[in-house]
């Protein structure tokens, strides 16, 4: 930053604190005042100083990460959504604690030294109190969502930052985190942060929702709204309560439409507040409602309602599940064929201990079918444990995989914590992105496959029963030869190495948008017109089945009236239509041709098997896959 525009900033800022009002500029804004004030007069913070960010040691950064492991599990993938809903370039996605210190962050790689030079870091206490008027401190004093842009920032050093912060609350409305989106390109304009902010509280009050909704999983859940279509969606109201009928918890949206406070809601009967009995109620339950019925409050306002839970006419509350019954209440579709035969494959070799190398391309379903392999084998019932080698800080991954024994380093947590490895015992481990693995974890985690022994940090070894599933959109026969991934752990993870298909590639398209669909429309109707159905099969879809997810999120979210039309989609979506079509391969000329015909050839081959087939052509994953594109060449496809 210039030093006038930064000797400008900080007498600005000053003259607040001298009580002189401002009529243009940052602190026009009663709200920037205001906080303006408080760092001069409570906190005592100087504008001008560059100190650096305050930094968690450690061991206290993975206690906060332990504490809000449930948030930081829903969030991680509606951050990964959001980044990709901005374009990624230039931004990243935060989330913090109650008190302002960042647990997790999403940045593209090249932007992430950017950041962290603004002290955006893991661990760093951006807490109005340390670093003055920001978007993730003004955020939780101000309990509301906000943009603290630029100068209206309070230190000097931060005016280069445009923030956009909402913040996350608990059943009982305690601020559990705040998620941000930070920015360091100076074209961005305030005016167009509105799109930013929306998208922001959005994801905010999404985490809020499925929060709620994991919180309460043991009791009986009331989702209710004004409108019979928004039942389902964020803005519903979301109330819990036990066996007895009396409320244990509610949502700002359940009081809102409700007309009541917290405090007049919570341990009181259900019926109480609601024209209907308690065994009424209960008897429309359903373990995962599909449609809303109507529903009086007891002053006459009418809404709709769908009710979580077991009937009570069904009295089955102590009857375990029967494994093969899970099956018929699938969260994936795989109606492709090619999809089906390598699922059976590989629950036949994972029940015999081998395990599996799943290969595909970032969003492609890795993780969903590694959950189905673990549902169809007799592990069904343990743990599932997943754990993404690229989204944990390199200095963190350490501790959540192996876990640490109490007192073992300084501020370590008394009674230790497990690690992932640990949490898997008897059932699976999924270590996504295994290529972004550092080389020092790789060799503990080859000790563990090989003795079957964890060793937590400054604990003994314990004993374990684990099965690993790993996936990965690296070619890692490539990261061997570079170095960067041990040879000995690569040959331990593929038993059975699996190329998942691309979306683009699936044959079950059509089953995989309805499915999808109406997972996201959660009991809305929803319609979708036939040229929006057709626009949404023929897009290439470069972030496969998450944006698809992504779209169709948001698609159910907009939609008013129940029907999903062409005009609704994506501009890319809807300008891809009208691209014209490619030209035949036969006018490329001899050389494509031949080309295309030695791949179909070296693929049918191998049976499609694409790590056997880069290997025989000589050439990696990556540019198989780019040459499959250009040719235009799908799965299965005959020569």
């Amino acid at each position: 930053m210039p030093a006038n525009h930064f000797s400008q900033h900080t007498q600005q800022v000053l003259t607040v604190g001298q009580g002189i009002q401002q009529l243009a500029g940052p602190a026009a804004d009663a709200s920037i005042a205001r906080s303006w004030l408080r760092c001069l007069q409570d906190y005592q913070l100087d504008p001008a100083q560059r100190m650096a960010p305050t930094v968690l040691e450690h061991s206290r950064v993975l206690e906060s990460r332990e504490r809000l492991q449930q948030v930081l599990e829903i969030a991680g993938g509606e951050m990964t959504n959001l980044h990709q809903q901005l374009s990624g370039s230039g931004h990243a996605v935060l989330l913090t604690d109650a008190r302002g210190v960042i647990l997790n962050s999403v940045t593209g790689d090249a932007e992430r030294k950017t950041f962290e030079r603004a002290g955006l870091w893991l661990g760093a206490d951006w807490s109005e109190a340390c670093e003055g008027t920001n978007g993730i401190g003004t955020c939780l004093v101000e309990r509301q969502a906000l943009t603290i842009h630029r100068d209206e920032h309070f230190r000097g050093r931060h005016t280069g930052l445009t923030c956009s912060a909402s913040p996350v609350f608990d059943a009982q409305g305690d601020l559990l985190a705040v998620l941000d989106v930070s920015s360091a390109r100076r074209d961005v304009s305030r005016q167009s942060q509105f799109h930013t902010m929306a998208l922001v509280n959005l994801s905010a009050k999404m985490i809020e929702s499925c929060y709620f909704l994991r919180r309460f999983e043991g009791q009986w859940l009331l989702r209710f709204h004004l409108q019979a279509e928004y039942v389902g969606l964020f803005s519903e109201g979301l109330l819990a309560f036990d066996g007895e009928g009396r409320i244990s918890a509610v949502n700002q949206s359940a009081m809102n439409l409700l007309g009541l406070t917290r405090a007049a809601l919570l341990g009181q009967p259900v019926e109480s507040f609601f024209d209907c009995r308690l065994d009424e109620l209960l008897g429309r339950a359903s373990p995962q409602p599909s449609a809303s019925w109507p529903l009086r409050t007891r002053n006459g306002r009418a809404l709709f309602a769908m009710l979580r839970g077991v009937p009570r006419a069904l009295p089955t509350f102590n009857r375990p599940a029967p494994v093969a019954a899970q099956s018929t209440q699938q969260p994936w579709c795989m109606a492709d064929a090619a999809l089906q035969n390598d699922l059976r494959r590989a629950v036949r070799v994972f029940e015999r201990d081998v395990p599996l190398l799943l290969n595909g391309e970032t969003g492609s379903g890795k993780e969903a079918f590694a959950k189905a392999v673990h549902q169809g084998s007799s592990r069904a019932a343990k743990a599932f444990v997943a754990l993404n080698c690229a989204a944990i800080p390199e200095n963190l991954i350490e501790s959540e995989l192996f876990g640490y024994r109490g007192g073992s380093f300084t501020g370590a947590r008394k009674d230790g914590m497990r690690g992932k490895l640990q949490q898997a015992d008897g059932g699976t481990l999924f270590l996504d992105e295994i290529g972004d693995m550092p080389l020092a974890l790789q060799t503990r985690l080859l000790r563990v496959l090989e003795d079957r022994l964890v060793v937590p940090i400054g604990g003994e070894p314990q004993a374990i029963d684990v099965r690993i599933i790993s996936a990965t959109h690296r070619a890692l026969d490539e990261r061997v030869t570079a170095g960067s991934f041990r040879e000995d752990l690569f040959y331990r993870l593929n038993g059975l190495v699996l190329d998942l298909p691309a979306l683009r590639q699936r044959t079950d398209k059509l089953q995989l948008l309805e499915h999808l669909l109406a997972q996201e429309a959660a009991g809305q109707s929803l319609l979708l017109e036939a040229s929006a159905r057709q626009a949404l099969l023929d897009y290439h879809w470069p972030g496969n089945v998450r944006q698809l997810r992504n779209v169709l999120r948001t698609l159910a979210a907009l939609c008013d009236d129940g029907c999903i039309r062409l005009s609704d989609l994506p501009a890319p979506i809807r300008q891809a239509q009208a691209l014209p079509e490619p030209v035949p391969n036969s006018v490329a000329g001899p050389l494509d041709d031949a080309e295309r015909s030695a791949l179909l050839a070296a693929l049918q081959a191998q049976h499609w098997h694409m790590t056997h087939t880069a290997e025989q052509l000589g050439i990696s994953r990556n540019t198989l896959y780019r040459k499959l594109r250009k040719h235009g060449i799908e799965r299965g496809e005959q020569g």
